[in-house]
Parts: structure tokens; C-alpha cells; sequence
């Protein structure tokens, strides 16, 4: 009786821990990334694997998982100035996503790990505005009139250089309307200098009184005779 009960506690021992030790081998699905962090003996904090396996130590280390779920963005109208008086309207739409390359994915294990996806979308929004802003600035109205797919090249690729800095890659980015509008100087503030007195018109002055002649002093009198 008593062999019976060492026998089934030894059994019940050794598969608890051989079940513990399989627990801790994580298999990575290709939608997610997995993060150990902890004990990892290298450079960085944390270590990132997708599309894999790894065993995470107990004690010694800990794991979490990012989503690589894309995540889409409404930007709506977003108005900017390039300076004091013109107006450049943008609307588009962004999807963006955690990116799966290696030296970008360690950015997201270290910004974006623990956030939600709602608190991820508002910092995305936030850096997408900056982009937008800086971009305008630097082409100006007069270029983004004539030419506006060099904005929309020239903000795919300040995103593209902004988000993998947080571990973020531009999926698509949809432009669906640029609007230009610029203050136009009037031609007469331009031809008129400051300084030239403008005259009044002719009409304007009143004509000068003539004093009226008297005919008999102007002509002598006439000598003809009538017969």
C-alpha cells in the first residue's frame, strides 16, 4: 500500500513538472510577435521572436505578445499652413501595423509593449499630424499646387522614417484629396507704390470761374454803313 502511494506521488511529480517545462516552450503564430524580456543576454532588454519557438527560463524570465494586427486610422480633413496666408487641406486615411523586421520589432517591444490598441492608434495619429505638418511647410503652397503627389511621396516618407522608430510600419496610405488655397495679391496694391501721391481726378476739381467779356470792348465798331 505504501509503494503504491510513493509510486503515484512520483509519477504525479514528475509529470507536474515535465508538464511546467512544456508550458514554458512558446511556439510564436505568424500574427503575433513573441517578447521575452528579463535575463536575455544580449544588448537590449528584451528579445523578439516571430514565426518560431523559444523557452522562456522561469523565474529568470517573462513574456508578453504584440499583436501584428493592422490597425486603421481615419485621419479625416486635416488643415495646415504653410505660411501666414495659405491653406492646405489633406484627406486621407492610414493603416499602419507593428513591423516584423529585425532592429525595427525591438522599437515596439520597447514603446509600445502593454498599450492597448486605442492608446496605439492616438499616438500614430498624433506623429501622422506631425508629419503632415512638417511636410506642407517644407514643399509650400505653390509646389504642392502644381505638383501633389510630391506631397504624398514626401509624407510616405517621413512616416515610413517616424514609425519604425516606435517599432510602426505604413501599410497604405490612402490620400483621397489635397486642397490649395492661397491668398491671391490684388493687381492694383501691386502696380500702386506706398509712397506715389495718388492725384485727385479731373472731374474731380471744380473749373475756374471765367469773368465775362463784354463783346464791344473785344471788337471795334464796325464802319459800314448801310445805304
Amino acid at each position: 500500500m505504501f509503494a503504491s502511494i510513493l509510486i503515484v506521488s512520483c509519477l504525479v511529480i514528475v509529470l507536474g513538472t515535465l508538464l511546467f517545462w512544456v508550458q514554458r516552450y512558446k511556439r510564436c503564430p505568424s500574427d503575433k510577435i513573441l517578447v521575452i524580456y528579463g535575463k536575455t543576454g544580449g544588448a537590449r532588454s528584451s528579445l523578439c521572436i516571430h514565426g518560431g519557438a523559444c523557452f522562456v527560463w522561469p523565474v529568470l524570465q517573462s513574456y508578453q505578445w504584440l499583436d501584428l494586427s493592422p490597425i486603421p486610422i481615419d485621419l479625416g480633413v486635416k488643415e495646415f499652413s504653410p505660411n501666414e496666408k495659405d491653406r492646405v487641406k489633406i484627406l486621407s486615411k492610414l493603416i499602419a501595423g507593428i513591423s516584423t523586421k529585425t532592429g525595427i520589432m525591438e522599437n515596439a517591444a520597447e514603446r509600445l509593449l502593454g498599450l492597448k490598441v486605442d492608446s496605439i492608434r492616438d499616438l500614430t495619429l498624433e506623429i501622422t499630424e506631425g508629419c503632415m505638418r512638417s511636410a506642407v511647410k517644407e514643399l509650400g503652397a505653390e509646389a504642392i499646387q502644381s505638383d501633389p503627389d510630391s506631397l504624398v511621396d514626401r509624407l510616405g516618407e517621413r512616416l515610413d522614417s517616424v514609425l519604425k522608430e516606435i517599432g510602426l510600419k505604413v501599410i497604405n496610405l490612402d490620400v483621397k484629396k489635397i486642397e490649395v488655397n492661397r491668398s491671391e495679391t490684388s493687381s492694383f496694391d501691386r502696380d500702386i507704390p506706398e509712397e506715389t501721391p495718388i492725384l485727385p481726378s479731373s472731374t474731380d476739381e471744380p473749373l475756374p470761374e471765367e469773368e465775362p467779356t463784354d463783346i464791344s470792348e473785344d471788337k471795334p465798331p464796325s464802319s459800314h454803313q448801310l445805304s
